[in-house]
């Protein structure tokens, strides 16, 4: 197949492309390596993604109507695995306008991009944001989504309704994934494992939220791109039980589905942060802070949907995937750890 993936040199994007690429499939990244974080890194991800022949890189914002025009016009995709998103909860709060721009105006050019060029299949990340306010646990999509926290998740929410608009107007199947904190090598900066991986190793404090009375549903990298390319195989069909008089919100009379993709095991951030400082090899100087804006204390996904339609399985422990970041941080930026410490 021939396969769009936008934010190519994001960090779910990158892993996702390689993949699709390693089995065969032909794929158009699109990004527009901004530097809400350092451009370096999303180089250096492009640059894992460039020996193979089936790869083309456009540089590009997907919130240039006219570029992603001419882009589907050109290409003709089978599928779209659409990625690119300005992300980060707080950063939301500090500019919300290039959310809107992005998240917002990019989806619409995406989804119409779809639309009118015969699009198999559109998948689209969507965000565990969008709980919001929700204490049930763990978070289903078979649960109302209307008291986010933060305008990140506004526009995550928002992009699940756009997208629905489609399969219901024009018969486009989409399916949008709630990723749960996604982590793993070539994670991004503004990212807790990122931030304390760095400040540990330098022997600088690190910021605990909420005093460290957090619950964070981590989830690897690897695991969460196989359930993204099993889901892009998987195309949204419309469910036959759906009741106007009882809506369910993770399906639809429309070719539109939702899920939840997260690894079903909620780790508490003191022992997060104790698996790094064992890998690092030093004690973490912690700053204990109060619940940030926009925050929430738990995340804890269930995924049961995912699991019963496309076989989901994550299998990667959080001792493992921690320990594979830390390995590739020090190797990207040349540390003795031994010196270091």
């Amino acid at each position: 197949m021939k396969i769009l993936v936008t934010g190519a040199a994001g960090f779910i994007g990158s892993y996702t492309s390689k993949q699709l690429l390693e089995r065969g499939d032909t794929v158009v990244g699109i990004d527009n390596f901004n530097d809400y974080y350092d451009v370096s890194l999303k180089e250096a991800r492009a640059a894992t993604l460039t020996p193979f022949e089936k790869f083309s890189m456009v540089r590009a914002d997907i919130s240039d109507r006219t570029a992603i025009e001419k882009l589907f016009a050109e290409e003709g995709f089978d599928k779209v695995v659409h990625l690119a998103a300005q992300a980060g909860v707080r950063y939301s709060i500090e500019n919300p306008h290039s959310y809107i721009e992005s998240n917002i105006l990019g989806t619409m050019n995406i989804l119409e991009g779809c639309r009118h060029n015969n699009v198999q299949h559109l998948v689209y990340a969507s965000s565990s944001s969008v709980y919001g306010a929700n204490t049930a646990m763990p978070f289903s999509i078979h649960q109302n989504v209307d008291h986010p926290l933060a305008l990140y998740g506004a526009t995550k929410k928002a992009n699940e309704l756009m997208a629905h608009t489609y399969s219901n107007l024009y018969d486009l199947p989409t399916t949008g994934l709630r990723f749960f904190t996604v982590y793993g090598p070539f994670g991004r900066p503004d990212m807790a494992l990122f931030m304390f991986t760095k400040n540990i190793i330098e022997g600088k404090p690190i910021d605990v939220f909420n005093y460290g009375n957090h619950r964070r549903d981590f989830t690897y990298v690897a695991d969460i791109v196989e359930g993204v390319i099993r889901t892009m195989d998987h195309t949204a069909e419309p469910n036959p039980e759906w009741d106007a008089a009882n809506p369910d919100p993770g399906t639809s009379f429309a070719p539109y589905r939702i899920y939840n993709i997260g690894n079903q095991q909620p780790v508490e951030l003191m022992r997060y942060i104790e698996i790094i400082e064992e890998c690092v090899g030093r004690k973490a100087e912690k700053n204990l802070l109060p619940l940030q804006a926009g925050d929430v204390p738990d995340t804890y996904a269930n995924t049961e949907d995912l699991v019963n339609d496309v076989g989901y399985q994550p299998n990667t422990p959080i001792e493992v995937g921690v320990k594979n970041f830390v390995d590739w941080y020090v190797d990207y930026h040349n540390i003795d750890l031994a010196q270091s410490v």
